[in-house]
């Protein structure tokens, strides 16, 4: 091997190309465990809606997440072609649902062009670039940013409801107990006063009998 080679190898990338909502899309090949056909897959209540559910990867329960809903895409059915991408992410394999995986690419950093400041936020800084192939575009992807971003809104939103919850708890209440304590004060002067009356009834008889 050549110190020409050696260096072209180091700057070349290797990715894994899929398709989604008709368009191309690369992740690096080293976060990719495994690639399999679509399953069944087991619902789990109250979840986001991007979240597909769980299945059972060799007596291992992975979450699966369709791509196309996590990105503001339109729905589309299962196809053969359907394929779950098991990432690591944050040491946790996740599956992705795409439309189809197509290739492993190698390409040199030189084909790849950062993201336009026009096309990104301060949220899509998992745009890594665009390469750029002879006849097509690749958009490269950093799913570990993607998804993380994903998981650290979905705690703060958590985070920041539960009290939200607890207050109005805290509140409902000491208003039920203040209305029982006002009431109770109420019903015992009505007593007193009955009870007075009745007595003083009694005393006005009584000096009437004895005049």
């Amino acid at each position: 091997m050549t110190l020409e080679t050696a260096v072209n190898q180091v700057d070349e990338k290797q990715l894994v190309v899929f398709d989604l909502a008709e368009e191309t899309y690369g992740v690096d090949i080293g976060s990719v465990r495994e690639i399999i056909r679509i399953q069944e897959i087991t619902k789990v209540p109250r979840t986001p809606n991007y979240v597909e559910g769980v299945i059972n990867l060799r007596g291992k329960v992975i979450p699966v997440i369709d791509l196309r809903k996590k990105f503001g895409f339109s729905k589309a059915e299962h196809t053969k072609d359907t394929r779950i991408v098991v990432v690591d992410i944050g040491g946790d394999d996740i599956g992705v649902v795409v439309d189809a995986v197509t290739e492993v690419l190698r390409l040199s950093s030189d084909a790849v062009e950062p993201p336009s400041g026009v096309i990104t936020t301060a949220d899509s800084d998992y745009l890594l670039g665009i390469a750029k192939l002879e006849s097509r575009l690749v958009i490269l992807l950093d799913l570990q940013k993607a998804l993380a971003a994903m998981d650290l809104k979905l705690d703060h939103d958590t985070e920041t409801a539960e009290p939200a919850e607890l207050d109005q708890t805290d509140t409902a209440e000491p208003a039920e107990s203040d209305r029982t304590d006002t009431a109770e004060p109420a019903e015992l002067d009505q007593r007193d006063t009955a009870l007075k009356e009745k007595t003083d009834g009694n005393n006005t008889k009584d000096n009437t009998d004895e005049g």
